[in-house]
């Protein structure tokens, strides 16, 4: 997100996310980007696990096996 194209009500929250941090706002919003950049390959890169049966589902699967 460029500084450029932000309106002026969102240039000043960011102004203010960026002096709480103690950053400038062009880096607030270059720090901003890499994070959320991280968290998408992260997303992508995240399988997931297959879930574990529950409880009704690992009943009935023992109900079916042979004695």
């Amino acid at each position: 997100m460029d500084a450029k194209q932000l309106t002026e009500g969102q240039r000043a929250y960011e102004a203010k996310r960026a002096a709480k941090a103690g950053m400038t706002l062009e880096k607030w919003l270059a720090e901003k980007e890499r994070r959320a950049k991280a968290e998408a390959e992260a997303a992508v890169v995240k399988t997931e696990a297959p879930k574990k049966p529950g409880f009704f589902a690992r009943l009935l699967e023992k109900a079916q096996k042979p004695l």
